[in-house]
């Protein structure tokens, strides 16, 4: 498949080029900062530009693919994740791709019930502005018409590909380890391309 990476060189971002690649995938990843990524391959463009300004750019990156992968990332206050899936779906819907995996966070939404009472705390407080951006992001995506799947993951940690975790589980869902690994978080994500299971639907992921 033909598929852009928006996000390419964050914390999830990297690990969706590289898995990509290495399945096959020719892969298109937008970004500010080319050198940030460290990978090379023949199937591996790259598409300098910032998605919360470089509208043109954003069309390009879209125009032509099978699938669109955001990973974007926005920190504290968040901002990038809203307005910049704002800008990925108009310029897909002006172009006509439709296949859609957004990564969000475990919390949004019905998702808040999976946490526990110091995650809870955490997304009240510190992370709250955050957790505000991710849910704007994830309404955009539900308006947009597109062919979408949003995927909350659990807390990031830096362990290995394993391809063992819990997928579509309710808010109502009680022992999990509310962790998964980036490189689990971009398997399943890519997962997503062929099955069409969780398409117009929001599915968390966790240990």
């Amino acid at each position: 498949m033909k598929v852009v990476v928006f996000g390419a060189t964050g914390t999830i971002g990297t690990y969706l080029v590289e898995q990509l690649l290495a399945a096959g995938h020719a892969v298109t990843a937008f970004g500010r900062d080319p050198s940030r990524l460290s990978v090379s391959d023949r199937q591996l463009a790259f598409v300098q530009g910032d998605v919360l300004s470089d509208q043109d750019r954003v069309r390009a990156a879209v125009t032509g693919q099978d699938a669109v992968l955001v990973a974007l990332g926005g920190g504290l206050r968040g901002r990038v994740r809203a307005e910049g899936t704002h800008s990925i779906v108009a310029a897909m819907k002006e172009v006509g791709t439709r296949r859609l995996v957004c990564q969000t966070t475990l919390g949004g939404g019905d998702s808040f019930d999976n946490l526990d009472f110091k995650w809870r705390m955490i997304f009240r407080l510190p992370l709250r502005w955050a957790l505000s951006d991710h849910e704007r992001q994830e309404a955009c995506v539900r308006r947009s018409e597109l062919d979408w799947t949003i995927v909350r993951p659990a807390a990031f940690t830096d362990g290995p590909l394993t391809g063992d975790y819990q997928h579509g589980f309710p808010g109502t869902a009680r022992g999990l380890t509310l962790t998964i690994s980036r490189a689990d978080v971009a398997h399943f994500m890519i997962d997503q391309l062929t099955d069409g299971h969780y398409r117009g639907r929001c599915v968390s992921i966790s240990y």
